[in-house]
């Protein structure tokens, strides 16, 4: 894999992951650009012990241009977009409209003895699966996928460098129902500058586990779901794709690598091959549960920067709020007023269909 790193017109930094070590990069971006907004604000919730950011000029970003307007398709003679290049394979760049960035503005004063608040201190990247507008992440080569995963371990080391992150988390959103504001195939890398909410409390199962018995909580997890195998979906020597026994979303599975391993750079070369053909797998039988594109997210939990990584086990989890052809998923009353999900679809029926699809 070759890896060029250069510059937009407004300083951001772009980064090409190309399958070819031939391919040379020097195309500049011609656009006149304003300089990147300075950073959000966090808020401190005395309530809730988190961090709400606060990034007001997000409101402007571009939101489901048709597609030759798209900011992520390559440059084409007078149609220069976020991308100079005329073709790529995989492109990471820092996002023009970002929650967190390190350009710190004056410390913020606090509104209340209760509520501090600080800069957003960190980075938001954009990371462009393929050049073809027309495609999703299913359609996919294994190929590609390697590529996609070196250049999300390329992005989780460098980005656990800079000042003040304390943790790297790479998505994917798909679909209009989840959100989206741009339908190219693309997904996401935020670095955060403190331990995320649901990490923490993870971490904090994980730790009494380990206490209590002295072993890894998901790797005991992973091989008591991997015995009972009712709610197994697909694997292969490396990795197992299934959906947890107490899943919160109609359709959800996670898929963890055999060997415990605190984040996506600790994968070996075995492990990320592998990764690949069992997704891609995985991401077919979504889409053939009911014959649609199905919206998801693909989150990957991985472990902070410097606290608890040995309590921590790479995974991915996949989700999406279809619980059937013509019906979605709304967060309600108990799950965004309480936090207390109930559940559509059995998980061993989850799993069973998406075996039969």
């Amino acid at each position: 894999m070759r890896r060029t790193v250069t510059k937009l017109a407004d300083g951001r930094e772009l980064i090409y992951f190309d399958e070819r070590d031939d391919v040379v990069r020097d195309e500049p971006d011609r656009r006149e650009l304003p300089p990147p907004p300075p950073a959000s604000q966090l808020r401190y919730d005395p309530l809730l012990d988190e961090w709400v950011a606060v990034a007001v000029h997000r409101q402007a970003r571009t939101f489901l241009p048709p597609a030759d307007q798209c900011p992520l398709c390559p440059s084409k003679g007078d149609r220069q977009s976020e991308i100079p290049a005329s073709g790529y394979d995989v492109v990471v760049f820092e996002n023009r409209f970002p929650a967190l960035s390190q350009r710190i503005a004056d410390e913020p004063p606090a509104i209340t003895p209760f509520t501090e608040i600080r800069p957003g201190l960190g980075r938001c990247e954009v990371v462009c699966f393929t050049d073809d507008h027309h495609a999703a992440f299913v359609d996919l080569p294994p190929e590609r996928v390697r590529t996609v995963l070196d250049a999300l371990a390329d992005r989780t080391t460098a980005l656990a460098e800079l000042p003040g992150v304390e943790q790297v988390f790479c998505f994917e959103n798909r679909g209009v129902e989840i959100g989206v504001t741009l339908h190219h195939p693309h997904g996401q890398v935020y670095a955060f500058p403190f331990v995320t909410p649901r990490t923490r409390t993870m971490l904090a199962a994980a730790r009494r586990h380990a206490e209590r018995t002295g072993g890894n909580l998901y790797a005991d997890v992973l091989a008591a779901e991997r015995a009972a195998g009712d709610r197994v979906v697909a694997e292969n020597e490396h990795w197992t794709a299934y959906v947890p026994a107490a899943a919160r979303w109609p359709f959800e599975v996670h898929l963890a690598p055999h060997r415990p391993v605190p984040d996506i750079p600790a994968l070996d070369d075995a492990e990320r091959d592998a990764f690949g053909p069992l997704y891609l797998d995985v991401l077919r039988r979504f889409d053939g549960l009911f014959d649609l594109p199905m919206p998801y997210i693909a989150a990957w939990h991985q472990a902070p920067v410097r606290v608890d990584r040995e309590l921590a086990h790479l995974h991915l989890q996949l989700f999406s709020i279809r619980r059937a052809a013509d019906k979605l998923k709304y967060l309600a009353g108990t799950e965004s007023g309480m936090g207390v999900f109930i559940s559509d679809v059995a998980p061993e029926r989850a799993a069973q269909l998406l075996r039969e699809a």
